[in-house]
């Protein structure tokens, strides 16, 4: 069965006014709108639909031939974009630049404490493609792709790299329209967030940057007591702005049942396990959390109380 067609080519099948919903409900989670909106169509232009248009122009189908009048005398007088039927390759390019110095100017001005070491390392790790590809994922970027219809089926739509390349051009796109204003805007909502905390304590502590889980893996295997294990505890939030909570548990050595270490939160999966890994190594580190023999020993009921009775991701 072949997958449904992304969110912009079906309100492209229905009429303009559709087109022009389904972008309108992209710019309130990029929280800018946009005044030339065949800037925002490109950054979502996979090179796929566009190789296959240029192809075969004549056998286009009625939803691309009306979603190609988005881009009509307006997008091919752009200085910066050659023409309706090209990818977001190049947005791509400059949106990559534009991040990084997006993210480079909130680091400097928020950590004054930091040196040229610190920032590079933190700044790293926002614009790694892992990272930019969770944020992506996180705002529901991946259904608004415009891909051709073979590399749809494929499942191209929710692959790591794409979902990155596509992150980076449209930020391309919010730059070109708007300056780098609403660049900033969404990188202190979206890119910086939680993540950038839990960067700033990794630092504190001295652990690897963005690898909280595998500090506890190891602080847990030294002590013989087990390996972590992860579980979602609940999630809310509209698709767009999804928030996960995962418990970190211990998995003892001897096979015992489970026991809860501590709890986190994040807008994917992945972040939530991280700061419940980060969460875990305060309470293992302080001293409030013991390993004994017998499994967790903890430092104080009031500790337990909020290990066990933290707050849910519906808060």
């Amino acid at each position: 069965m072949a997958p449904p067609p992304s969110q912009l080519e079906c309100a492209t099948a229905r009429s303009g006014e559709g087109v022009e919903a389904a972008l309108t409900e992209l710019e309130a989670v990029l929280g800018y709108p946009f005044a030339r909106s065949e800037l925002l169509v490109h950054a979502l232009t996979h090179r796929s639909l566009a190789n296959e248009r240029a192809a075969a122009p004549g056998s286009l189908s009625a939803a691309a031939q009306q979603d190609s009048s988005l881009a009509d005398s307006s997008l091919a007088q752009s200085d910066h974009l050659p023409n309706e039927t090209g990818d977001n390759e190049r947005l791509e390019f400059l949106g990559d630049a534009v991040l990084g110095l997006a993210v480079a100017e909130a680091l400097f001005a928020a950590h004054p404490e930091w040196q040229e070491g610190e920032l590079t390392r933190v700044r790293a790790q926002l614009v790694s493609r892992k990272h930019v590809a969770e944020v992506a994922q996180a705002i529901g970027l991946g259904r608004h792709l415009r891909l051709s219809r073979g590399e749809d089926r494929s499942g191209l739509r929710s692959k790591t790299t794409v979902l990155s390349n596509t992150m980076e051009a449209v930020m391309g796109a919010l730059f070109l329209d708007g300056g780098l204003q609403p660049v900033r805007v969404f990188v202190r909502n979206h890119v910086l967030g939680v993540a950038v905390e839990q960067l700033a304590e990794e630092l504190r502590s001295g652990a690897a940057l963005g690898n909280f889980k595998s500090a506890l893996q190891e602080f847990l295997q030294s002590a013989r007591a087990g390996t972590p294990i992860y579980i979602v505890k609940g999630e809310s939030g509209p698709d767009h702005r999804k928030r996960f909570l995962v418990e970190a548990r211990l998995k003892p050595m001897e096979g015992s049942a489970t026991q809860p270490l501590a709890r986190g939160k994040g807008s994917t999966k992945k972040l939530a396990e991280q700061d419940a890994a980060r969460r875990a190594m305060e309470l293992l580190n302080s001293g409030a959390v013991r390993i004994g023999a017998a499994g967790i020993v903890v430092g104080g009921a009031e500790v337990f109380d909020g290990l066990s009775g933290e707050e849910s991701a519906t808060e």
